[in-house]
């Protein structure tokens, strides 16, 4: 039965350790310059030239390799001079407690310098780098420096949030639940009524489960993705996980695209592998769907065809079945139980939607499936 845990991490927002890093970042080029040195700042390189599975944490990571960037040279000048922009700017916002947004931020920075016709930025797409850039090498989340993200999923249960000066509970804001912020460093649980946290892939199936009154009958927080799962809603699971001890499972379509969410819940992603410490729970795992289910419930006639080219066939792999084959090929997915579903998605050339269970019955879901495959612990690693 799952319960939850002894916490593994403590809550640790705290933004002055965010300034005394930037502040000691601008003293560090000052200094360099009054001795008549040229600063530079070395910045760990981004990429999958730089990026490795950790097989004891179980995490995507980044590697140690870096690029030295100078302020007194042809190629790096221009870059070296948005750093300390941005991290003057973020310093800011830190220290007055305001928030802005990736694209208020560019805004905020560009200008034309004195004298010249040179803008400082030219488009976003160089602004947001700037920001990776800072967040790889201080290793705090750019929501630590108060850069925020659009909204996306939302929460449902018996907890109570701290947000601010207001306080809540979830389960007690209408069918639509607590809309996660793009950042939640700042949010507090101050107490929490469930056993467990259900992350869901869909909306539809989130208010599916929220209308049979699953999280109440359960003692589950349901956590709505809407998709590949933004970070805020990552980090929301990690702390969930780690300051709070629940357990984490996941509930996604039984597709490539499905379980690539999982994948990024529990080990984290490349692009963001810096940052799989602070978003990546390792110890989630993974209720459906699955392969095994399409027998099981008898779902053989609500199953949809894999898109794209078999491997067996002229022109393949292409489509859902080059992906499928990639992630066999991770070695997260290195593993007995995974390996079987995977094959068989290739050898059957189909998936299976969440929503595919209402073919049994609209309760189906909330009062067999889930209830069974969870108390049974029939879950995938």
């Amino acid at each position: 039965m799952l319960k939850r845990e002894k916490p593994k991490e403590r809550f640790s927002y705290n933004p002055k350790k965010v300034l005394e890093k930037l502040e000691e970042f601008g003293k560090e080029v000052l200094e360099e310059l009054k001795v008549g040195r040229n600063p530079f700042i070395d910045v760990p390189t981004r990429g999958l030239s730089n990026v490795y599975f950790d097989e004891k944490d179980r995490l995507i990571k980044m590697g140690n390799k870096t690029s030295r960037r100078y302020l007194f040279h042809v190629a790096h000048a221009r870059r070296f001079m948005q750093t300390l922009l941005i991290a003057a700017y973020i310093k800011r916002l830190v220290a007055e407690g305001k928030h802005a947004s990736l694209r208020e931020a560019y805004y905020a920075n560009k200008h034309t310098i004195p004298g010249t016709k040179e803008n400082t930025f030219e488009d976003q797409s160089e602004s947001d780098p700037i920001i990776e850039d800072l967040e790889r090498m201080f290793g705090v989340l750019r929501e630590e420096m108060h850069i925020t993200a659009d909204r996306r999923g939302y929460v449902y249960g018996d907890i109570v949030i701290k947000d601010g000066e207001d306080e809540f509970n979830a389960s007690r804001l209408g069918m639509g639940g607590w809309a996660v912020p793009g950042t939640v460093e700042h949010i507090e649980f101050p107490e929490i009524n469930v056993d467990y946290v259900l992350v869901v892939e869909t909306a539809a199936m989130a208010d599916r489960l929220i209308e049979e009154k699953y999280p109440k009958k359960e003692k589950a927080l349901i956590v709505a993705t809407q998709g590949q799962a933004s970070r805020g809603v990552r980090r929301l699971i990690h702390r969930l996980h780690y300051e709070e001890g629940l357990p984490i499972i996941v509930f996604t379509d039984g597709d490539p695209y499905g379980w690539y969410i999982y994948s990024t819940i529990k080990q984290g992603s490349i692009n963001l592998a810096y940052l799989s410490e602070k978003l990546a729970t390792p110890e989630a795992k993974f209720v459906g769907m699955t392969m095994d289910d399409i027998k099981k419930y008898g779902l053989e006639n609500v199953t949809e065809k894999l898109k794209g080219i078999p491997p067996n066939k002229k022109g393949g792999p292409t489509g859902d079945y080059k992906r499928i084959i990639e992630e066999m090929n991770y070695p997260w997915f290195q593993n007995k139980e995974w390996q079987r579903q995977l094959k068989l998605a290739l050898d059957w050339g189909v998936r299976i939607e969440q929503q595919a269970l209402a073919n049994k019955s609209l309760e189906f879901v909330a009062r067999k499936y889930l209830p069974e495959k969870i108390a049974n612990e029939e879950l995938l690693p």
